[in-house]
């Protein structure tokens, strides 16, 4: 068959490598793949309504496309067996037939032929199946690629570029390095700071969130300007002691989208140092701040309070309260992580926060509950009985908790044992053979099953008696 010309074939692979940002070699190799599949398309038409479809889903596996960029078109072509008998004509080539251009030809050997349709042949419903193979292989490549470009990247954090909206989202481009190409990423509206004004061309660092698949939109990056991650990242960069490890971030608690209009969003870092000499604060907040200056400039306004982490709950939970003075702090119950903070009336507003948001970030931080008192209206004796309610019921919860799992382990227990049982009274066909036995073992097996029967083995035995009358153990197994 002649070359089927496919004109402008040489454009139409570099406009889609462009548009895709995909490589010329990705997409000369989906547009070969989504030929294929056209011409196995065109073949199945070729029975319809005639006989029902002979192929199987590897039938086509020796069958390929040759592109030909020069002279833009392409060719199917098949890799056929050479055969003394031909059982399958896609598959097999007769001997004789292929000796009268090739006298060297041996049986065994393969060849390839040209099997390329006409192109007036192909039809409708192949050229169909072409243009949507092509486009999902080169979805699937687009996926692949930005899986593979921003899965493994070390530094998560990365500069976009705002390109337009879409409802409460800002589609913006997201590059993973110099000279590769953008990307679009998606932030969306939970993932915004209110902080922000997100206008064309404004360039952010986001935080990569994730890489996931969008329904009729194909691979997608989802970015976040309020993750925790970000202010890491921050400090990671304007604080040299913590690149260099001698201090590190132990944890934070952040609040970006507080839930009201009139708290502004706020950020609780602990910090600790590996050296006695370092201060881990000061070296995070620097010279007259100028460290954490350039941090909450990048976060447009942000307040954040950097703590010093403590192995001492008390100290930790006092320390996480600031800006707040703390006289003291009892543990009521350290095994439910709960804990009293008493601090003086003038302090009370402070410590607990503009709608409660100091005191829910240092309990984020520290992972313990904490009550603010009034130190001056404090009684020790009341509140010890309140918090020995509180023990007592979450110790019966606890209880009732550990006593259905053990009793769900004994059901479980009691259902395996019964069904072994079962299996053993009444065993399963597969049962009888024994996995253990190799390929040979159980082949000779089958083998012996087919021998023929003695004269005296072929007379039929007397079929067992039955018995009406079941005894109970098999009874109550029924």
């Amino acid at each position: 068959m002649a070359l089927v010309l496919l004109p402008g074939l040489n454009n139409l692979i570099e406009d889609i490598s462009e548009e895709k940002k995909l490589p010329p070699q990705v997409v000369e190799a989906a547009l070969r793949e989504a030929l294929l599949k056209g011409y196995e398309r065109y073949r199945r038409t070729l029975y319809l309504g005639i006989s029902e479809d002979p192929f199987d889903d590897e039938y086509f596996s020796n069958f390929d496309v040759g592109l030909d960029l020069e002279e833009e078109g392409y060719r199917v072509l098949a890799s056929k067996i050479i055969v003394e008998e031909i059982e399958s004509e896609d598959h097999q080539i007769a001997l004789n037939e292929v000796m009268q251009v090739a006298d060297d030809a041996q049986i065994g050997d393969t060849v390839v032929l040209d099997v390329t349709p006409e192109k007036e042949d192909f039809g409708r419903m192949s050229a169909a199946t072409t243009k949507q193979v092509l486009a999902q292989k080169l979805r699937d490549q687009q996926r692949r690629m930005i899986q593979e470009e921003f899965a493994d990247l070390e530094d998560p954090v990365l500069t976009a570029r705002v390109i337009r909206f879409e409802r409460q989202s800002v589609i913006m481009a997201v590059s993973s390095g110099l000279g590769r190409p953008e990307v679009e990423g998606e932030l969306p509206r939970r993932d915004q700071l209110p902080n922000d004004n997100y206008r064309a061309n404004a360039t952010f660092k986001v935080f990569l969130k994730e890489v996931s698949e969008v329904p009729r939109r194909g691979p997608q990056l989802f970015v976040s300007r309020s993750n925790a991650g970000l202010v890491v990242y921050l400090f990671e960069n304007e604080v040299p002691e913590i690149q260099e490890g001698s201090v590190r971030i132990v944890a934070v608690a952040r609040e970006a989208n507080p839930p009201s209009r009139s708290v502004g969003p706020r950020t609780k870092v602990a910090v600790d140092s590996i050296e006695r000499e370092v201060d881990p604060v000061g070296a995070c907040i620097g010279a007259r701040g100028s460290r954490i200056q350039q941090v909450v400039n990048e976060l447009r306004g942000e307040k954040i309070d950097v703590i010093r982490w403590s192995s001492d709950p008390s100290q930790y939970i006092c320390n996480s309260l600031s800006p707040a003075r703390v006289e003291m702090v009892r543990l009521v119950d350290p095994e439910g992580q709960h804990a009293h903070v008493l601090v003086p009336p003038d302090q009370l507003s402070l410590a607990i926060g503009r709608e409660g948001q100091n005191v829910r970030l240092a309990a984020r931080l520290t992972g313990w509950k904490i009550d603010i008192k009034n130190s001056q209206e404090y009684d020790q004796s009341a509140e010890d009985s309140e918090v020995a309610e509180l023990i007592a019921q979450r110790e019966e919860e606890e209880a009732l908790q550990r006593e259905a799992e053990e009793r769900l382990a004994a059901e479980q227990a009691a259902r395996a044992e019964e069904d072994a049982r079962l299996r053993e009274l009444y065993p399963l066909p597969e049962d009888d053979l024994d996995y253990g036995q190799d390929d040979e073992q159980i082949d000779s097996l089958k083998e012996v099953e087919k021998m023929p029967l003695n004269n005296s083995e072929t007379e039929p035995e007397d079929p067992p008696i039955e018995n009406d009358e079941a005894s109970p153990e098999e009874d109550g197994a029924r």
